[in-house]
């Protein structure tokens, strides 16, 4: 039987992590049993993600990990986008994503010379590729941060515009009684946005 642990990440509270939701019926058709979904809202240049973390923790030998692209696994910096590989492959599991090429079955039916021949080009297309999520990860962040100062050089740049609508609702919520987790759902948004939208509500006036 093959097994795949689904990771799905999103950058932001605004990105939707329906429209990975495929992946899983993709999956099933290749024929993966699904042995656990792993979905959250964190930036891929972090190592430190809960679900990325428990996801590591729950693999089992022979198990392969799949997400929509190489970015959603990492946007770390070389090195440390292949400790993480690592972690993962340290627990008898492989990656299973678009763009990486997977000789593993090839490699089972091939001598000894083409095996090795085999694995070193697939080391060389991952590197590749988590090289291009980072480039692709640090160009977008030096383009906001251009972006940003030809708007303040132009007197144009008025930071970031509150959600008012949707902070009116978590603070609605939060006034009947509700746990952060379950408004966080009705919101639509994350804990974390819960919890700070609460805390300025809190604040006394003028604070």
């Amino acid at each position: 039987m093959k097994i795949a642990r689904l990771y799905l990440r999103v950058s932001t509270d605004e990105q939707d992590l329906a429209r990975q939701a495929d992946i899983e019926h993709s999956a099933r058709q290749a024929g993966y049993y699904i042995a656990g979904v792993y979905r959250e809202k964190a930036s891929g240049a972090r190592a430190d993600r809960p679900e990325l973390l428990r996801m590591i923790a729950d693999l089992q030998p022979g198990e392969v990990v799949v997400a929509e692209k190489i970015d959603r696994i990492s946007r770390l910096p070389l090195p440390e986008a292949e400790r993480l590989v690592a972690s993962i492959r340290a627990k008898g599991a492989r990656l299973a994503v678009p763009g990486v090429v997977d000789f593993t079955d090839l490699t089972k039916a091939t001598d000894s010379v083409t095996c090795i021949v085999l694995e070193s080009v697939q080391e060389l297309l991952l590197k590749l590729a988590l090289q291009m999520a980072r480039d692709d990860y640090e160009t977008r962040r030096e383009r906001q941060r251009q972006g940003v100062q030809l708007a303040k050089n132009a007197h144009k740049y008025a930071g970031r515009i509150p959600d008012t609508a949707t902070h009116e609702r978590i603070v609605g919520l939060r006034r009947t009684g509700l746990t952060i987790k379950r408004t966080a759902e009705l919101a639509g948004c994350s804990t974390s946005q819960v919890k700070r939208v609460w805390a300025l509500q809190r604040q006394p006036a003028g604070a």
